[in-house]
């Protein structure tokens, strides 16, 4: 998101953050938890200049020489070299034990500009063991105006040691109307109907939303919803879908993907009865389990995308109901 949208739809975490930041005592060590795209990293960023900033002393707009970033670095030479170009590009799966023993080196020196400095480790999901080993040592023993904020997806994921060091801070849902401010302003281009779609499929994730659209994801989202009303006896909905993919689709793209096909279940998990509220949840699961391991296996896109579409047929409406 761009600068300023990580305002929507967060106030109750920035009055959080800002009454810590005026305490007298500001923890060392925060978790942002809340689902993919809800804008956690931006905020993150944000909160850090914030914290970082003294009276007096200016302050650079662009990389600041107290706010450290971990991310995932690009894949290889060539991917590196499509980011230092401005380009997308594929990233390596983790982030490594070397990022943080890097990264942990230069806390032997002072801040640049003032008494504080912020890491942030964007996402703590994506953290090696050795990685996460290494940065308990320095969640343990913080160095002096040092504080860490881990931006996770799935908390329950970390070890229990690093959250028992850290403070929570939450992400609810953003709610549709902010939603829709952001896509007005980000992809003006989008159709109030691509909107509409976009922000179904999102379930209150900004970051979802603008994949949506960006990601041409409505005619998958068609595809998907008329496999919940119809079923797919004859494979050939789920063919379509593959195709609509494509042949050799980006990692990015099949997780997208991924969280359109659980969206798609949720939309008729609430008004469905019983029994198909079970088939709902059991592939919502299943699709939620493919979606862990995707970043980790090289997954047969086409093979991926086909089993995506006999989930989704697994909780298709009853015929009956469906005519």
């Amino acid at each position: 998101m761009t600068p300023g949208d990580e305002m929507i739809g967060h106030e109750s975490a920035w009055r959080e953050w800002r009454a810590a930041l005026e305490s007298a005592r500001m923890h060392h060590g925060w978790i942002l938890a809340g689902p993919k795209g809800m804008g956690k990293g931006a905020f993150a960023r944000a909160a850090a200049r914030e914290l970082v900033a003294e009276a007096g002393v200016h302050q650079p707009d662009g990389a600041h020489p107290d706010i450290i970033v971990l991310d995932p670095l690009p894949a290889n030479d060539d991917e590196e070299k499509k980011r230092d170009d401005g380009k997308p590009y594929q990233t390596k799966r983790n982030i490594t034990v070397d990022q943080i023993r890097r990264m942990q080196s230069r806390l032997i020196t002072r801040p640049t500009l003032g008494s504080r400095r912020a890491v942030i480790i964007d996402p703590a999901d994506d953290l090696e063991k050795g990685s996460v080993n290494a940065l308990l040592k320095s969640l343990e023993e913080p160095p002096v105006g040092t504080f860490f904020l881990l931006v996770t997806h799935r908390p329950g994921r970390l070890l229990a040691t690093v959250r028992s060091r850290c403070r929570m801070l939450r992400f609810a849902p953003v709610a549709a109307r902010e939603i829709d401010t952001i896509l007005q302003k980000q992809s003006p281009n989008a159709d109030t109907t691509t909107r509409a779609a976009a922000i179904a499929a999102a379930e209150g994730s900004p970051g979802a939303a603008l994949a949506f659209v960006d990601r041409e994801l409505g005619p998958l989202h068609v595809l998907m919803q008329r496999i919940m009303r119809e079923g797919d006896a004859g494979f050939g909905l789920r063919g379509a879908l593959a195709d609509e993919i494509g042949a050799r689709p980006d990692r990015e793209r099949i997780l997208a993907a991924l969280d359109l096909a659980r969206a798609t279940l949720a939309e008729d998990l609430a008004a469905a009865p019983r029994g198909r509220q079970l088939k709902l949840i059991q592939a919502h699961g299943a699709i939620t389990r493919l979606a862990r391991e995707a970043p980790t296996y090289n997954f047969d896109a086409g093979l991926l995308i086909m089993e995506i579409g006999g989930l989704l047929a697994s909780a298709a409406m009853p015929r009956e109901a469906a005519t």
